[in-house]
């Protein structure tokens, strides 16, 4: 027994077991991303086609440059997908959405096992931690679309790791990478400027030089000073992101201004956090959150009380963000009973992973590797009496409609558009039209594209030259062809598309000639295509 607990405890067995985390978890990664490419669901999600245009943009556009990442969303996932969405057929086909967003996953994956190992000193108790937040089927799913939690996740392991290793070590090493895991998940998702004042404190905690803690503090503010001089720049307001029309505040405020009922959470702490809670439930499941629950005694029994802090804090964040800044979860349990932002409860799951894993950390000798197989299996045994994701339900339903109108439309541009006619089109969902048809982003015109955009649709007789216009039925692309009608240019309407709950999608064009419409929709140009589908739904 002495000598296998030694083995155990040599760096050639440590080597051995961080090599099987490493090929355990790329081969999960890879896995999911072959699975969900291969049912079409990359792009679901909304949010997922839109950072996967923006990107795009970001070169492929007339005005290509640092304006193009835009003021909202925070810049490293467009930047990581540029060089894959430049590959016009993976842009396409949204396969160049898996690849940084499936190495992510593996990334987190393996950050996760070697903070648990520092954490706990057990390796058995890190591949707990690994497996319980690999297999669980929401995490999978985001991590084969281009969303930003799979990178968010892999940031926030990476700092738990470095800040562990800096506490034992006191390496420079560890404080540089921890600075770096910090700055991504800043540039990331704002919850991750919420983590900074924390981990400064950490590191000022247990660092022996404080001047060390000192540099580290000013190496974590890099991102977000960076991003309020992005938004000061191009948007002549630092808080931009915050408040401006397209914030998520911004947002909101018209909603309420128009009539909209508030949101269940704002401002009432007991409805944010009922409304979170319930989104765990369905997020991480109640097998993995029992074995948490538990298992958060055993981490501070076993003194790892760092992780367990720092990793409580994005749920904190999105609690407090229900309750001051309209920022909602619907989950199908609870009013209104329907799914938008469930996938924000992803942010418990390494909290949870770690404290389920802390309960191998407490079982003895030979015991430690049978617990951890037994704790990753409970959740994994969960989901296979229970396989469907609430993350992949929400993205199906809510892009009902938009994916059937955008199909159609796609297809009668593909059959019709020639390559530099030129369209005017409003970014948005309505990118995905292009996309899918094939049209590059430059060959576009989009209120991205500044004053020529601006000019096209103001003065139409004079600006107004693509030959076609992608437009919604009564928006400002639809209302200034309406206005040249008389002066021209003369635009005519040859399809208009119909699905239910959507907007009306309408296409022109300057010279209506012999245009065929597309194979999805039998009935003559200019008249609607029936809707075969649900409506969409929030």
């Amino acid at each position: 027994m002495s000598a296998s607990k030694n083995f155990a405890d040599s760096r050639i067995f440590k080597a051995i077991a961080f090599g099987c985390a490493i090929l355990i978890a790329a081969a999960v990664a890879v896995a999911a991303a072959r699975w969900t490419f291969a049912h079409g669901y990359v792009l679901y999600y909304g949010d997922a086609e839109s950072h996967f245009d923006i990107a795009r943009r970001i070169l492929d556009s007339r005005t290509p440059g640092p304006e193009q990442v835009g003021t909202g969303w925070l810049p490293l996932l467009h930047v990581v997908l540029i060089p894959f969405v430049m590959h016009a057929n993976w842009w396409q086909t949204g396969f160049a959405g898996t690849i940084p967003t499936a190495a992510c996953l593996a990334i987190a994956a393996i950050f996760l096992f070697a903070a648990a190992e520092r954490a706990f000193q057990s390796q058995a108790a890190g591949f707990a931690v690994m497996l319980v937040f690999l297999l669980n089927p929401n995490m999978l799913y985001l991590s084969t679309a281009p969303m930003t939690e799979p990178i968010f996740a892999a940031s926030v392991a990476a700092l738990l790791f470095a800040t562990l290793w800096f506490r034992d070590s006191q390496s420079i090493w560890a404080l540089l990478l921890a600075a770096a895991a910090s700055n991504a998940a800043s540039l990331t998702r704002y919850e991750g400027w919420f983590l900074i004042p924390f981990a400064a404190l950490y590191v000022l905690i247990v660092a022996k030089n404080k001047w060390l803690a000192i540099l580290f503090g000013a190496l974590l503010s890099l991102a977000p000073l960076a991003w309020l001089a992005h938004n000061r720049f191009y948007d002549g307001d630092a808080l931009e992101f915050y408040r401006g029309q397209w914030s998520a505040l911004g947002i909101y405020q018209r909603q309420l201004a128009q009539g909209m009922q508030k949101y269940p959470g704002d401002h009432d702490w007991k409805k944010a956090i009922e409304y979170y809670s319930t989104a765990m439930q369905l997020v991480i499941g109640w097998p993995a959150l029992i074995l948490a629950a538990t298992g958060i005694f055993a981490a501070l029994w076993k003194r790892a009380w760092w992780p367990v802090l720092l990793l409580i804090l994005p749920p904190v964040f999105f609690v407090m963000g229900m309750h001051s800044t309209g920022n909602p979860i619907f989950v199908p349990t609870l009013y209104p009973h329907s799914w938008y932002n469930t996938r924000y409860a992803i942010a418990a799951l390494p909290l949870a992973a770690v404290c389920a894993g802390a309960l191998v950390a407490l079982i003895p000798g030979k015991w430690c590797w049978p617990a951890a197989l037994i704790v990753a299996a409970i959740p994994a045994v969960g989901w296979g009496l229970h396989p469907e994701s609430i993350c992949w339900k929400e993205s199906e339903v809510n892009s009902v409609a938009r994916r059937q109108w955008t199909k159609q439309a796609a297809s009668f541009l593909a059959t019709n558009y020639q390559h530099g006619d030129g369209i005017i089109f409003p970014f948005g969902d309505m990118t995905g039209v292009l996309r899918e048809a094939g049209i590059p982003i430059r060959e576009g015109l989009f209120d991205g594209n500044g004053a020529a955009y601006d000019m096209a649709l103001d003065r139409p007789n004079l600006f107004l030259q693509p030959r076609w216009a992608l437009a919604f039925s009564g928006d400002r692309i639809a209302t200034a062809i309406l206005r040249g009608a008389k002066r021209g240019p003369h635009y005519q309407l040859v399809a208009t598309i119909i699905v239910k709950g959507a907007p009306v999608v309408e296409i022109y064009h300057r010279d209506r000639g012999a245009l065929r419409p597309p194979p999805l929709c039998q009935e003559y140009i200019g008249q609607a295509c029936a809707p075969k589908e649900e409506p969409e739904t929030r």
